[in-house]
């Protein structure tokens, strides 16, 4: 099959081969192909192929299923199939040949690649070819005459003869059905079910060696064959002779449309510029209620109904939302299961996150929400999934949720879908591989997903989903950290930027102590807010006040009265109601301390006591005396033990009974933690310091792939010149890499002839795993797995070759 297709791509021009790079990605991803032979290996990989299968339009499917339901099928002979117009299937022909999943042949004949073939196990419920039988070790020169003489045809010649004599006849629909017109009762029966329903069912084994039964009569003519005993399989001949001339497969070259409804542009695009800033507010104010009480997850995994409805009353948010942001936070990494907390905190990267600017934090949710394999609306018997539990659907879900947005997007703006049945048609013609169920009970969920995120306003899509659902880089899944093509496209950081353009920065402050924002709020100024008072409305103008406790919260956490009127004042005038407030909540903060301390040190001597307390050597406990007999430490228990006998003193562990425990101690292993330097030249295990963690990487973009159309034009220049690689790659490794042996100068000549990989190492003792090598002078330009490019290598300076694996 390799053979058939790097024969059709050699006669390509550059137009044609640039449509089928720029339309399989993955044919160009690196090491991209730098030979005709090597391309049409990652065109006929299976797996590539069924993955662009999956971007394929029903017309395309349903053209490939039928051509494999023939024997050499042409445009003609399809179409006469179909009873379609030639024009209606030369385009989505043209469709095909464009992803190299089909190409035409001699006499015009159509080749599908082979995963293709693997995806229809029986094309159009339809057997294996009338020969795939005769041809069968299990068919005898005796069993072929005898059927031969059943269906009135010479018995004589060898066994090729008389297949060829059988396929004709029962080739021929009008005899076939003639035949059987002549059978037992009870056959045609047998036969419309097996020609409808099969083309392999269950059948009665015995049956078939009965004489006068139905079966027994079949199998005699070559109607029905039986590859085992309580199995029956019909030719597919005999099945489309028997379900009639009047037959044709299913066609539908055009897109059921999506019936819709005018809708105000203006007032779409100011739902979204609602919507978008209120998804950023709320999922920092998610994070913010999780970095103070720590999400528990169910045993079973997931968050709790409980939790959600806690979660969603202290941040003021919609139980759905609530559900939807939380798994959209944790896909994107902002948030995270933590051992010591027992719960989901904030990460590292929400840290980093809430420093960037809107738009920004605002790509990262939405790329997230484009990858998530899960669906937070969805019901299933009328009850949502646990909230980061695990879905079976998996992957379906997230390209159900890519195929409504497209659909939706091919809409002209000013209209929206009125019917959501029309709508999952349509996208169901877009995507016909998905499962119709599972399409029909997400379609749901990802409408109501994306009014949250502001991608849809009065079912229409907003610029913003718009924006989301033309990205042409790959979106990845949950498992990737990041997608920095996907949260970079231009087109979606120009409408980010946009739907938060109208986010109001500051707040009107009212003497009755109320701070009125008319608009949506910027996260930071939500964030203030929040941090000083109580909200009490949300939506087009949201309301916060002032109150005693909220003050004393802000004061809690830290800030003091100066800090919080100067953050006040940055965004409105503030009143002297405000202030008094503030200033006499904060007055009042402080009358009753509380103090942590590690451990009490106690004896009855206060001379001892007074000595300890001053030594220069225990300052780094604080020690600090509270009564003539009690000292309090800030280091614990162990801590204190083990300073106090470093310096000479004798103490002992007291129980909170009050009793002496003194315990025989067990040797401990050394730890085997990474060694980091503290200030003031201490070395210390980075585990003992569970908070400290090394700075991830940043996020490094791999080298992009070559432009379709530009590597066309070299692969063309390439095929053209023949530069007799196979006798002569040999000839040249053994006369330039001379410190290789024989046995390692052959595996370099699979490097450059067959493109497998192996690790060299040169004579300086670089070393490098390299594959797809051409030989180019004195050279071996190769792909180089560690530079992401093709680098040339001196023959002569390599010193080993090895297999990788």
């Amino acid at each position: 099959m390799e053979d058939h297709l790097l024969g059709w791509l050699r006669t390509l021009d550059e137009d044609r081969l640039g449509r089928i790079l720029a339309n399989r990605p993955d044919a160009i991803a690196a090491p991209w192909p730098r030979r005709l032979d090597t391309l049409a290996q990652r065109l006929s990989n299976g797996f590539a192929v069924m993955e662009a299968l999956r971007g394929l339009p029903l017309p395309c499917l349903q053209l490939a299923e039928t051509a494999l339901a023939m024997t050499r099928p042409t445009p003609q002979s399809l179409a006469a199939f179909l009873d379609a117009p030639v024009d209606d299937v030369t385009p989505w022909l043209d469709h095909l040949y464009d992803h190299a999943l089909a190409w035409p042949g001699d006499g015009g004949v159509i080749h599908l690649a082979e995963g293709v073939t693997r995806w229809w196990a029986a094309p159009l419920s339809l057997g294996e070819p009338l020969d795939h039988y005769l041809n069968s070790w299990s068919i005898s020169n005796d069993a072929l005459q005898a059927l031969a003489r059943n269906l009135g045809l010479p018995a004589q010649g060898n066994k090729r003869r008389a297949i060829a004599r059988v396929v004709e006849a029962l080739g021929d629909g009008e005899r076939v059905r003639s035949l059987v017109s002549q059978a037992p009762g009870g056959t045609v029966a047998l036969l419309e079910r097996f020609a409808w329903q099969g083309p392999t069912l269950d059948v009665d084994g015995g049956r078939f060696v009965t004489p006068g039964t139905p079966e027994r009569w079949c199998a005699d003519h070559g109607l029905l064959f039986r590859p085992s005993w309580h199995v029956g399989e019909i030719p597919r001949e005999i099945a489309l002779a028997l379900r009639g001339p009047g037959y044709h497969p299913p066609f539908r070259p055009v897109a059921p449309e999506v019936a819709t409804i005018p809708v105000d542009p203006e007032e779409v695009d100011h739902l979204m510029t609602l919507a978008a800033p209120h998804v950023v507010e709320r999922c920092a104010a998610l994070l913010d209620n999780t970095s103070k009480t720590p999400l528990p997850l169910l045993k079973t995994g997931g968050v709790g109904v409980r939790e959600v409805r806690r979660v969603a009353k202290e941040t003021g948010c919609d139980e759905d939302e609530t559900r939807l942001l939380l798994e959209v936070c944790a896909v994107a990494r902002l948030l995270a299961w933590d051992e010591q907390s027992g719960g989901m905190i904030p990460t590292e990267r929400f840290d980093r996150w809430r420093l960037d600017e809107g738009s920004a934090r605002l790509r990262v949710l939405l790329a997230a929400w484009w990858r998530m394999e899960r669906s937070s609306l969805r019901k299933i018997d009328g009850k949502y999934g646990t909230v980061l539990g695990d879905d079976p659907a998996g992957g379906t879900v997230a390209r159900v949720r890519r195929a409504v947005l497209q659909a939706l997007a091919q809409l002209h703006s000013g209209t929206a879908f009125a019917d959501r049945d029309s709508l999952v048609a349509n996208v169901h013609w877009h995507a016909p591989l998905i499962d119709l169920p599972l399409l029909r009970a997400c379609a749901p969920a990802v409408l109501d997903e994306a009014r949250l995120l502001g991608l849809l306003a009065n079912n229409a899509l907003t610029d913003l989903g718009r924006a989301l659902a033309g990205l042409t880089a790959k979106p990845g899944d949950e498992n990737d950290d990041a997608v920095p093509m996907v949260e970079h496209d231009p087109t979606l950081v120009e409408a980010a930027t946009h739907a938060l353009a109208s986010v109001r920065r500051s707040a009107l402050f009212g003497p009755d102590l109320t701070a009125v924002v008319t608009g949506p709020p910027s996260a930071e100024l939500a964030a203030l807010l929040d941090r000083v008072a109580e909200r009490e409305s949300r939506g087009a103008a949201s309301v916060w006040r002032f109150t005693t406790e909220s003050v004393r919260r802000a004061l809690d956490r830290g800030h003091d009265a100066d800090e919080l009127l100067d953050e006040l004042a940055t965004v409105g005038t503030i009143p002297q109601p405000l202030e008094y407030l503030v200033r006499d909540t904060a007055r009042r903060h402080g009358e009753v301390t509380v103090t942590t301390v590690g451990c009490v040190v106690q004896a009855t001597d206060t001379g001892l006591l007074a000595e300890i307390a001053a030594h220069r050597r225990l300052g780094r406990l604080g020690l600090r005396l509270l009564a003539p007999t009690v000292l309090v430490s800030a280091a614990p228990a162990d801590r204190t033990l083990a300073a106090l006998r470093e310096v000479g003193y004798s103490p002992v562990p007291v129980a909170d009974t009050g009793e002496i425990t003194i315990h025989r101690a067990r040797a401990e292993e050394p730890g085997h933690g990474k060694l980091i330097l503290l200030p003031g030249g201490q070395v210390a295990e980075l585990s003992d310091f569970p908070g400290l963690e090394v700075e991830p990487p940043p996020h490094v973009l791999a080298e992009p792939p070559p432009d379709p159309y530009e590597h066309a034009r070299r692969l063309v220049s390439a095929s053209k010149q023949d530069d007799g690689r196979n006798g002569r790659t040999w000839a040249v490794i053994g006369r330039m890499a001379t410190r290789l042996p024989t046995a390692q100068q052959s595996l370099l000549g699979f490097v450059v002839d067959r493109g497998v990989r192996a690790g060299i190492t040169l004579s300086d003792g670089l070393t490098a795993t390299i594959s797809h090598g051409e030989l180019r002078g004195g050279a071996l330009d190769a792909w180089c797995e560690e530079a992401g490019d093709y680098l040339e290598f001196p023959l002569s300076e390599i010193v080993e070759v090895r297999g990788a694996y």
